[in-house]
């Protein structure tokens, strides 16, 4: 048995171990064969040579990210301790400045995350369409926004245009009040809600009234031809194979796509079928168009959602499985 002592003199033990100490059981409960104590600024490590030094390795990292960033949240600290993708370890600690992707008001810095969402920064940047699936809280969105955001203000577009289909939950926009703008709207809120955290409201204002940043539902897109823009279409697992297929030839010179979508979850009504499997199929060996796949490991909202997903992920296949077996 071996013993090792790590000093957390450089951070905040309190920030550290958290509010009643919950991020440092969730390191204890990380490492079930080693005994580790916290002695006020330190940490003591009992047990096999093999398990201390990948406790500290990722203590190290966590001390890092710390250092560096200084508040470290739950998610960050659990999704640190359970990385075992180097790619992943990197997004946290890596201070290299060509990695943001744009900062928000307050100086606030928005980069990729996760290995996969680094993946898709990368895709992005080396072709016209990208397609990001995955579950919910993977940040393909947000993403998506900040590559957006990044390519206006380096003036490599002249506009940016966010698009959703109008599809929620089977609800209908006729029975929704207001015009038409607070109709559509709500469904359009999280597009809002990313640039919110990307430019200052004033700047926002400005960049809406001018069109050079333009919201709209999917049906606006109909007869246009998009140059010298950054497209992205949300929840495009909402859409029917038309609307996706006229989506994509809107696409002109020096323009972008993104395409985001979770394939289940499809709130479309049941006569109708969503286009995204068949476009990602039929358009996978295309060159200029990359596919990511987000999962629950690129996770970043709340811890809960990645055992929510993986949980349905679970019923799904028993119930796949029963169908079988029928």
């Amino acid at each position: 048995m071996t013993e090792t002592i790590i000093n957390l003199e450089s951070v905040n033990p309190i920030d550290f171990f958290g509010v009643n100490n919950n991020k440092f059981d969730l390191l204890k409960k990380k490492f079930p064969l080693l005994k580790i104590l916290s002695r006020g600024t330190q940490i003591k490590l009992s047990g096999a040579p093999e398990q201390i030094d990948i406790a500290k390795e990722k203590i190290g990292l966590i001390i890092q990210y710390m250092e560096r960033n200084g508040h470290l949240s739950e998610n960050y600290f659990e999704q640190i301790l359970g990385g075992d993708d180097a790619e992943v370890i990197d997004n946290f600690v890596d201070q290299n400045p060509n990695e943001v992707l744009v900062f928000g008001p307050n100086g606030k810095s928005v980069r990729a995350r996760t290995a996969n969402q680094k993946k898709m920064v990368q895709s992005a940047d080396k072709n016209d369409i990208v397609f990001a699936i995955g579950p919910a809280g993977t940040g393909k969105t947000y993403t998506a926004v900040a590559l957006a955001v990044r390519a206006l203000k380096n003036k490599l577009v002249k506009k940016i245009i966010l698009t959703r289909p109008a599809v929620e939950a089977g609800e209908s926009l006729g029975f929704l009040p207001g015009d038409l703008k607070e109709k559509i709207d709500p469904y359009l809120r999280p597009l809002y809600d990313a640039l919110d955290d990307m430019i200052p409201a004033d700047k926002l204002g400005y960049y809406m009234s001018t069109r050079t940043i333009e919201i709209a539902p999917l049906a606006y897109m109909r007869g246009r031809t998009l140059d010298n823009a950054f497209i992205i279409l949300d929840e495009s697992q909402n859409a029917n194979d038309l609307q996706i297929k006229m989506f994509l030839t809107r696409i002109g010179a020096n323009a972008k796509a993104i395409i985001t979508g979770d394939p289940t979850q499809v709130d479309l009504p049941r006569n109708q079928r969503s286009g995204l499997e068949k476009a990602v199929r039929i358009l996978q060996n295309i060159e200029g168009i990359a596919h990511i796949q987000l999962d629950e490991e690129d996770v970043v909202r709340h811890k809960l959602v990645k055992a929510i997903i993986k949980a349905y992920d679970k019923e799904r296949e028993n119930e796949t499985e029963n169908a079988y077996h029928r």
